[in-house]
């Protein structure tokens, strides 16, 4: 079968060759699974670089989200390789328990960017934060793949939501989506803005995937009580909290790593699949596939998603 590896850390768009491999054989507790989709995420990135937290030994197939076909009974599933990533080929290795049934109502593309993001957002959203309708919800980055799904989320749980992007093609994203404002942070200033649509009072749940700066100001427009969910650092800087003003403000710091509950409470993948099913079928989530590439064309795909050009999911076809 036909896999991309990488061979050594760096620039995933440098480091990975298209390899001509044995297909995996299932073990115990394993599934084959034909690959239809598989769709991209930041840590595919960072991964390849060395800058992830996981760090799998070389070579390895990255991608760590697909849909695919189990070989042996023909059902599609969702969900992610067995030990991490592995999805950029035309096989895969799938843990049978956590191989969960795709929705009938959506497309391969859309069904293999509903596993990670949006357990994801979920877990984020509901267990960490605690978002409760009617509050105020800020989604940096509300038009790549972690904020497209913040964003149905948070309006699905009644929440009024604030979503910030960069530029008019990304900003009209985050409307289409539901955002009920929309803020264009390479042209204003986000943080005066949240203060005068929520009344001064500021946002009840920040959802951050950047990191940085955008972390620091949002400390300057969180509610007394807020939550700040730390999703990420795509910005390439790891901030630091100011105690002094965490203690003045009486807002939370909210630590956010999906794949820990692997190890802690795995039951939570399935109850949350779902829910996320539930909500597919009420018209509430509705995956944003912002572009569809053959296999052979991973290492450009993943250049468009390290330099932040795509909105929504970008997906792998075999």
């Amino acid at each position: 079968m036909r896999a991309w590896r990488v061979h050594e850390l760096g620039d995933p768009s440098q480091v990975m060759s298209l390899d001509e491999i044995e297909r995996p054989t299932p073990g115990e507790g394993q599934v084959l699974v034909k690959v239809k989709a598989a769709a991209l995420n930041f840590p595919d990135v960072l991964m390849a670089m060395g800058m992830y937290q996981e760090k799998p030994p070389l070579p390895y197939i990255p991608g760590v989200e697909l849909c695919g076909e189990i070989v042996e009974t023909g059902r599609r599933v969702i969900g992610s390789p067995s030990g991490g990533p592995g999805a950029f080929a035309e096989y895969a290795l799938m843990d049978r328990d956590f191989a969960f049934p795709a929705p009938e109502g959506l497309s391969d593309e859309k069904a293999a960017s509903l596993y990670l993001t949006y357990q994801t957002g979920y877990v984020g959203l509901h267990r960490r934060a605690h978002l409760q309708a009617g509050e105020w919800l800020l989604v940096h980055a509300g038009a790549g793949g972690v904020g497209t799904a913040a964003i149905q989320l948070g309006k699905a749980a009644g929440a009024k939501v604030i979503a910030t992007a960069g530029g008019a093609r990304k900003t009209q994203v985050c409307t289409e989506l539901g955002a009920d404002h929309v803020i264009d942070y390479t042209a204003e200033d986000f943080v005066p803005i949240v203060k005068e649509i929520t009344g001064g009072r500021g946002a009840d749940v920040i959802y951050d995937p950047v990191g940085g700066d955008v972390f620091d100001k949002s400390t300057k427009c969180i509610a007394f009580e807020g939550r700040l969910v730390v999703v990420g650092f795509t910005s390439g800087r790891i901030p630091e909290a100011k105690a002094k003003h965490l203690l003045v403000k009486n807002y939370s710091i909210v630590g956010l790593h999906w794949g820990l509950y692997r190890r802690y409470d795995p039951a939570i993948f399935g109850m949350i699949h779902e829910q996320l099913t539930r909500l597919v079928d009420e018209g509430h989530v509705d995956p944003l596939v912002g572009e569809t590439l053959p296999l052979d064309q991973a290492p450009q795909a993943l250049a468009k998603l390290a330099d932040r050009s795509t909105v929504g999911k970008v997906v792998l076809v075999p």
